[in-house]
């Protein structure tokens, strides 16, 4: 079996793939040429991240493809129900980057809620001739202890936000199309653990009513999740995170509402037109920004090169 892991793997999964005997390529191959690099070197398994699109145009130029593997969870580059009714394995990593992403959602808080998304910019600048003037401005902060925690989705990802939140003393509540409860274990490092029961809700009103920090944790959506009517029902102040998908809020209303001070402040690491930001999110002093790197850490990135390796490895063993 030959692997192209097109947009990169870890080494430890390259390293379970050769120790169970599968060739593994890792070029990078631009996407008009992807197709004519598996049919020329006969590949078998094509592994992807966000770069590489596998529509359908390439799953019917390329019969021998066996296995499409996505490194993350949202899979909205890869057409799995057409690949799948050709026969293909479609695969995906839905945990492996979970604890990263909702360690990134807790990044953008604390730097919004510490204004230090701005004290970052501005300290190299000013810090010398105005200290004592952000001193002041940036006095007027917030702790998370004891705020409500709202989360937009209850997947992995969600549910490692929660976690985190709890964590850190938060109240919380989850937001989902269907009300459902999840028995959350928290472990810690001297092997206690302590269950938390949680249950969505699927009232827009009362989720958003007192929520002060939200954080927006869905697959991919055809429209926004946030947008006039959801920004009006928030309270006034409250800081939001998107490290979803670009489209589940409207980033034109956002500013609005940043600007009449309803949200006092957004973080956004994914965007409505990536790769290229609109300019006038870049330059909004009100915005922790991030260039939609949820998943990029070592630690994830090793868990799905591995968990894709076993995988390809298991359904070799069973069907190939």
């Amino acid at each position: 079996m030959k692997v192209l892991a097109n947009d990169g793997i870890s080494k430890a999964g390259e390293l379970a793939l050769k120790e169970a005997g599968i060739e593994i390529l890792n070029n990078r191959v631009a996407q008009d040429h992807v197709i004519n690099f598996i049919n020329d070197n006969s590949i078998d398994v094509l592994l992807v991240r966000s770069a590489t699109k596998v529509k359908q145009d390439l799953i019917d130029a390329c019969p021998g493809l066996k296995i499409i593997g996505r490194g993350g969870i949202g899979m909205d580059n890869i057409d799995v129900d057409y690949a799948k009714s050709k026969g293909i394995h479609v695969i995906n990593t839905p945990t492996a980057s979970s604890k990263s992403v909702a360690e990134l959602v807790f990044a953008h808080f604390f730097s919004l809620a510490r204004f230090l998304h701005e004290s970052n910019r501005l300290m190299p600048l000013e810090g010398e001739t105005h200290f004592d003037a952000m001193k002041k401005s940036f006095s007027n902060a917030y702790e998370l202890s004891g705020k409500t925690l709202g989360v937009i989705g209850f997947g992995s990802i969600g549910q490692e936000v929660v976690k985190m939140g709890i964590a850190l003393g938060m109240k919380v509540k989850v937001l989902t199309r269907k009300p459902k409860t999840k028995v959350l274990s928290l472990s810690f490092f001297d092997g206690q653990t302590v269950n938390f029961e949680i249950t969505s809700t699927n009232d827009v009103d009362t989720f958003y009513k007192d929520t002060d920090f939200i954080s927006i944790n869905t697959p991919k959506t055809n429209e926004y999740i946030i947008d006039t009517r959801e920004f009006e029902k928030m309270k006034d102040g409250v800081y939001i995170v998107n490290t979803a998908r670009g489209g589940v809020i409207n980033e034109v209303t956002l500013l609005d509402f940043i600007e009449s001070g309803k949200v006092a402040g957004a973080a956004l690491d994914v965007f409505e037109n990536e790769p290229s930001p609109e300019l006038i999110l870049l330059m909004n002093p009100s915005l922790s920004l991030s260039p939609h790197i949820g998943g990029n850490t070592v630690d994830a990135q090793e868990k799905i090169g591995v968990e894709l390796a076993e995988q390809i490895i298991k359904l070799q063993k069973e069907t190939i």
